[in-house]
This record gives C-alpha cells, sequence and structure tokens, in this order.
C-alpha cells in the first residue's frame, strides 16, 4: 500500500499523543480549576486533582512539572477568564466614566454566584513563597487590574489618572474581600458603586475647575 493512502504511523502515533497531552492538560487545569477556587491550593493536594481529573499521576507532571506550576496555570486561567469579562463589560460602553462603573457592575454579578469564595489571586498567594510563581501570577493579575483602572480614569479626563486608578484599584479589591467575608451580601454592591462615582465626581470636578481656572 502507497504512503499516499493513509496517514504516516508515526506522524498519527504523534498526532494522537498530543491529542491525549492537552486532553489531560484541559482535565487537569478543569480540576483545579474546580477544587483550588473552592478549597484552596494549600489544602487540595496533587492526589485530589489528579483523581477529580481522571488521568495519571505522571500526566501532570509531564504536563506541568510541579504543584506550583499547576497553581500558577489555574491563576493564568483565572487572569484570562477575568480579563476577558471585564473588558467585555467595558466595550459595552463608549463613555469612559461607564466604563468604569461597568467593571463594578460585573464584578457586582460575580458576588451574586452560588460558588463565589473571594478573589483567586488573594488567596493563593496568602500562603505562597517570596518570588515564585504564584506570588508573581498575582502580581501581573494586580498589575492588569490597576493598569485598567488607570487607563479609563486617563479615558475620562482625570487630572491624576494614577491616583484615581489607585483608590478605583482599592475600592475593586474591598469590595471583593467584603463580599467573600460575608458571603456573598448583595448589599455591597451597590455602596461599592456609589463610592465609585462619588470618586469619579471628585477628579472630574478638581478637572473642569482646573480647566474653568486657566
Amino acid at each position: 500500500m502507497g504512503a499516499a493512502s493513509g496517514a504516516s504511523p508515526t506522524l498519527s502515533t504523534a498526532s494522537a499523543q498530543l491529542e491525549h497531552r492537552a486532553s489531560a492538560r484541559e482535565r487537569l487545569l478543569a480540576a483545579a480549576n474546580e477544587l483550588f477556587y473552592a478549597e484552596g491550593v494549600q489544602t487540595v493536594g496533587i492526589d485530589r486533582i489528579i483523581e477529580r481529573a481522571g488521568v495519571a499521576k505522571g500526566s501532570l507532571y509531564n504536563t506541568f512539572g510541579s504543584k506550583e506550576e499547576l497553581v500558577a496555570a489555574y491563576l493564568a486561567s483565572r487572569h484570562d477568564g477575568t480579563s476577558d469579562r471585564l473588558t467585555k463589560a467595558i466595550e459595552r460602553f463608549d463613555d469612559p466614566r461607564e466604563k468604569i462603573l461597568a467593571v463594578f457592575d460585573a464584578q457586582a454579578q460575580l458576588f451574586m454566584q452560588r460558588d463565589f469564595n473571594g478573589c483567586a489571586f488573594t488567596a493563593a498567594s496568602t500562603e505562597a513563597r517570596p518570588g515564585g510563581l504564584i506570588e508573581n501570577a498575582a502580581d501581573r493579575f494586580r498589575a492588569w487590574i490597576r493598569a485598567m483602572f488607570t487607563d479609563l480614569a486617563q479615558q475620562a479626563g482625570a487630572p491624576d489618572p494614577v491616583g484615581l486608578g489607585r483608590q478605583l484599584h482599592l475600592l475593586y479589591d474591598g469590595a471583593g474581600l467584603a463580599a467573600r467575608m460575608d458571603h456573598g451580601d448583595p448589599g455591597i454592591a451597590q455602596p461599592t458603586r456609589d463610592a465609585a462615582q462619588a470618586l469619579l465626581d471628585a477628579a472630574l470636578t478638581r478637572s473642569h475647575q482646573t480647566l474653568a481656572g486657566g
């Protein structure tokens, strides 16, 4: 039989191995996302992840190398999910002020979810090794959130977008922590939005006064 009549056995085997590895990675990440977020990265051991994912122990170490790398991959997936969700919320509006408030509205929707368990990055980094993969993943996420707020504050015309960005970030962090500690209290969302509006009003009023005085 000619070579053109079918795929090479070597290529077929390699393709199957890649597909299996991708499938194992997806199952491991899905299990990590469920268990790490619900119970904590320190509480959940590797064996629980492997059992939930339904893969061999070797698959975890062949794919990620260590538990720390698996946690970092889990956090990277949370980062991607959050950035995608917030970007979609922001893009629904043209007014930069409304874009900022949309971030808090999107956060409020999380508080209403039954499985809400606070910020994954805060929880994971609490006992993380200084300078390690987990702390670095948390730092990248926080830098992205800060940059998002700072950029939106600049678009809104705030005279000090860095300062306003920091204030909004603190408000965002505080709301998430309060919602976690108060078990998703739905009453947290509106005062948080009101506080964001007050910060925006104060910043933009100063901006208008500066322009008028100039």
